[in-house]
């Protein structure tokens, strides 16, 4: 490909970017204007505390203390690195090679120009600056042999991208069937969860009882002993991560710092020269899977056969089973919000990625509870514990804000069956709350369960706490119900993200979702109440928290159901507006 042909694309892919801009309006041009240059803040600072850490901090250092710094510092660069692939795991080229493929260009650049502009990541502007001053503070304090640094560390960081720009090309392949791309999501997600999670399950609840042993009185040759003790499991735990070094590449980086702060180039040297040819492999990699892709070698869809495919018993019973379950009828409700519930429910189902956010609500509340609350349990007072059980169904609950306030997001392109449907409009949020607290009552009562037997909550505080969880449930529907009218955006299909919105509907989303909290305060009034009563001496026999509670839930309920009426007319005025915004595809 000539110049010309290179300066055309760009400028085409700078075009584009230009009309998302303008059609996000000023406010959107003018937030990408001081993203970028935040951005560039950051690096700048993160290159200037990497030479100054470096000539002040590490001039006298020990070689261990020099490799120390320099492992912290590529452990942070994975870190921010794969949150980065996690919240990109769905291949979105800079330039669409499909579209490239019937025209005289070569590939193998555009595959470059789509490679390079992939380091426009918050962990590359963050981190790598702030190895680049990190190494030129060691030269400048250690001496020049120090310059092999330099080179170690690029290369580590081109290794590491090559790699992960060849993993996100592998998994679009894989992820062209829509339904194995959500789960492979879902798994994925999940596992850097629990992954992120591992090191506080393992100090704060599997390991919470193995606290320091107390100190008692020494004579001298124990001291010595304990100290000994633990200079050996230093030196031990030494070993085994100088062994690690040798054979994963990403600590090369490090175990080539100390060689050079000994004095010696060999080991830096080979950490180099290995990280580039791992790197070369993996974009090289990365090109031929990505053009075997594009011209749908792998990925494709199957051959279609002839003939009738005979119905295996297990296919026809989860059919009938489906079926049974959309013909289920809810007492008491109006039979076309009854309707609406279980359709919605039923879509929601068989998405892996909605089950998986909805698990997600559930387990980050147990893991932060039980870091938080576990080893102090019995320090608990028993006035204080009603707070804690609705905290947790509260957290939960807020959990599944982007369920909750943008009900209509999810149904996209159905939207149009909604608005077509002679069903009141009362009754169409009806039965979106009646899907969507479903989950939310689930979660709340199984906390609610793992919260009392925690506590031992008692039997009227936990009466008292089902009645909290029906205040919670419907303060976030009559919520959700408005937010989901006035602020409704798309979400993509097979993911949770949303899609480019323009920049003042942005900052009014983000700004309710962090009030979101504030509408569920009401249901911390029953305990606090019991509290103040407590606290002012009154007699203890009273259970102020269950009656409160009740009345608040009752005044709930005939507030949800006097709101329905005017929500509905609500929804009836802007549904040509929010059916714009739910079915536009923005690329």
């Amino acid at each position: 490909m000539n110049r010309e042909q290179l300066k055309t694309i760009l400028w085409l892919r700078w075009r584009l970017t230009r009309n998302q801009w303008a059609r996000s309006g000023g406010l959107g041009a003018v937030l990408a204007v001081l993203v970028g240059v935040g951005a560039l803040v950051l690096g700048a600072l993160s290159f200037a505390g990497g030479l100054l850490g470096a000539i002040y901090g590490l001039r006298e250092a020990a070689p261990f203390v020099v490799m120390m710094v320099w492992l912290v510092v590529t452990g942070a660069f994975l870190f921010f690195w794969m949150i980065g692939l996690l919240a990109e795991l769905q291949r979105s080229e800079t330039i669409d090679l499909q579209r490239l493929m019937h025209l005289p260009v070569a590939l193998g650049q555009l595959f470059v120009v789509n490679y390079l502009t992939s380091h426009l990541a918050l962990s590359i502007l963050l981190m790598v600056p702030g190895m680049i001053g990190l190494a030129i503070g060691l030269v400048i304090a250690r001496g020049p042999l120090m310059l092999l640094l330099l080179p170690l560390a690029l290369a580590m960081v081109f290794m590491i991208t090559a790699w992960t720009y060849c993993l996100r090309g592998w998994l679009a392949a894989m992820m062209t069937n829509p339904r194995r791309r959500r789960t492979i999501i879902m798994g994925i997600t999940l596992a850097f969860v629990l992954l992120g999670q591992g090191p506080n399950l393992y100090f704060n609840v599997i390991r919470r009882n193995a606290g320091p042993s107390p100190r008692t009185a020494a004579t001298p040759e124990e001291a010595q002993r304990r100290r000994e003790d633990r200079s050996a499991a230093m030196r031990k735990l030494r070993d085994r991560l100088f062994t690690a070094q040798r054979f994963i590449p990403p600590l090369w980086l490090p175990a080539g710092t100390q060689a050079l702060a000994e004095g010696r180039a060999l080991p830096a040297v080979l950490g180099t020269l290995g990280c580039f040819t791992l790197g070369a492999l993996g974009l090289r990699r990365a090109y031929r899977s990505t053009v075997r892709f594009y011209q749908g070698e792998t990925g494709g869809k199957a051959v279609a056969r002839t003939g009738t495919a005979p119905v295996s018993p297990a296919a026809a019973a989860a059919a009938r089973a489906g079926v049974r379950f959309l013909e289920l009828r809810l007492p008491i409700v109006p039979e076309q919000a009854a309707a609406l519930a279980l359709a919605t429910l039923r879509s929601l189902l068989r998405a892996p990625e909605v089950k998986m956010a909805w698990a997600s609500s559930f387990i980050v509340t147990v893991i932060l509870g039980s870091s938080l609350f576990l080893r102090s349990a019995s320090k608990i007072p028993d006035v204080t514990k009603p707070f804690v059980a609705g905290g947790a169904m509260a957290f939960s609950i807020f959990m599944l804000v982007q369920f909750l306030a943008n009900q209509f997001g999810f149904d996209r392109d159905g939207f149009r069956a909604l608005i077509l449907s002679p069903a009141e409009r009362r009754l169409v949020l009806l039965g979106k709350n009646l899907a969507g607290l479903t989950v939310g009552a689930t979660s709340g009562t199984l906390l609610l369960a793992l919260v009392s037997i925690w506590l031992r909550l008692p039997p009227l505080a936990l009466v008292a706490a089902l009645f909290q969880l029906a205040t919670l449930l419907l303060l976030a529907g009559l919520v959700g119900n408005l937010l989901s009218i006035l602020v409704p955006y798309r979400i993509q299909s097979g993911s949770m993200k949303p899609t480019k919105m323009p920049g003042l509907a942005m900052l009014v989303m983000v700004l309710c979702h962090l009030l979101f909290p504030l509408a569920l305060a009401p249901v911390f009034v029953p305990p606090l109440l019991e509290l103040l009563w407590r606290m002012a001496g009154w007699p203890a026999a009273v259970p102020v928290n269950l009656i409160c509670s009740v009345a608040l839930a009752a005044l709930m309920a005939f507030g949800y159901w006097l709101a329905l009426e005017p929500l509905g007319r609500l929804l009836q005025r802007r549904e040509t507006k929010i059916l714009r915004v739910v079915t536009l595809e923005v690329e």
